[in-house]
């Protein structure tokens, strides 16, 4: 899909067709979502740029990842997306020049969206005063640029933020709240620990991918663009470096949070374990006396006394009982039952 975002009307999907190159030539963001070699071709011809593939982009390199041909950026990163549950973490590619923007993905956004409605509402048009000596941004690029690694960065803050608030809920259910007993565990309750854990793990490291890959993007864009960056956008870069490298620190603090519920998930397991090993040990050794008096009083020899005994069968029974009492009576004082 080829959707083009202009600056005076809403965006528009545009088709394959006769029209398709005055349509992306007019727009000042082009953005390719699981795009067809047809709506690549488009966008190139339209852009006189290259369209990475996604074997291109997908490429973990840093020299892979940023590079420049000629006056244009080639950067790319993975990208955490919540709106698409079929693919969580993707690749996300970037052709930047003083004019023009593309993308390439290959999964919904959320932060796209945002963006998108950013772009539309007008927040992505240049600002008076801010394009470098002797040259312009007429289309918007690298402000609609910014407006897109802005929202990614929001979106994942607030995906942290509610990590942390679900974390903090997961915390006292195992926990307890104050000096309230804890929760029962079984086996229920530990495979939904270690599901929810699990899942925070996940978010958190799809999360962190992204976050460095916004990260290793502003610290390269202003040495890379070279005069044509505007003025403004240096301090917009600088605010990006700031947020990410404390999102990133936060993002560590809340791996150190999963790390310590799943070493207690994994500790209650163990307790859950060791309580089945003492009951089967208890169960044995209960049974162990009883068994005995049985095998001693059923080996029926000729000269056993108790053979003659009127009430040698109920004395047998009531000594088996007393021998299963005595042990359970012992394990309970000790707290084992």
């Amino acid at each position: 899909m080829l959707v083009a975002h202009y600056r005076d009307r809403p965006a528009a999907r545009v088709a394959e067709g006769p029209a398709a190159h005055a349509a992306a030539a007019g727009a000042i963001w082009l953005d390719l979502l699981d795009a067809t070699e047809g709506e690549r071709a488009v966008v190139e011809r339209a852009f006189e740029m290259r369209v990475p593939a996604q074997d291109e982009i997908a490429e973990i390199e840093s020299s892979s990842r940023l590079r420049v041909e000629g006056d244009v950026l080639f950067l790319s990163m993975p990208l955490a997306s919540r709106k698409d549950p079929t693919r969580h973490l993707s690749p996300l590619g970037f052709v930047l020049s003083d004019t023009r923007l593309i993308t390439v993905r290959y999964a919904q956004s959320f932060a796209f969206d945002d963006a998108a409605a950013a772009v539309a509402g007008g927040m992505a048009a240049p600002r008076a005063g801010t394009a470098a000596p002797g040259r312009s941004d007429p289309a918007g690029a690298v402000n609609t640029f910014l407006v897109l690694l802005e929202a990614m960065v929001d979106r994942a803050a607030d995906g942290l933020e509610r990590l942390a608030s679900e974390l903090a809920l997961l915390s006292r259910s195992v926990f307890g709240v104050e000096d309230a007993p804890p929760r029962p565990n079984n086996d229920r309750l530990l495979r939904g620990l270690l599901k929810s854990v699990g899942r925070a793990g996940d978010t958190l490291s799809e999360l962190r991918e992204t976050l460095l890959g916004v990260q290793r993007i502003v610290s390269f864009v202003p040495d890379a663009a070279g005069e044509w960056l505007p003025a403004a956008a240096d301090g917009r870069l600088a605010t990006l470096a700031r947020d990410t490298a404390s999102l990133a620190d936060y993002d560590a603090q809340l791996v150190a949070k999963v790390q310590f519920l799943l070493d207690a998930a994994l500790g209650f397991i163990n307790i859950e374990q060791n309580n089945g090993i003492k009951v089967l040990t208890v169960v044995s050794l209960v049974g162990i006396p009883p068994t005995l008096i049985a095998s001693i009083y059923g080996m029926n020899f000729k000269n056993m006394p108790e053979l003659s005994w009127s009430f040698g069968y109920p004395y047998a029974l009531l000594l088996m009982l007393a021998s299963v009492a005595g042990p359970l009576v012992f394990f309970w004082r000790k707290g084992w039952l």
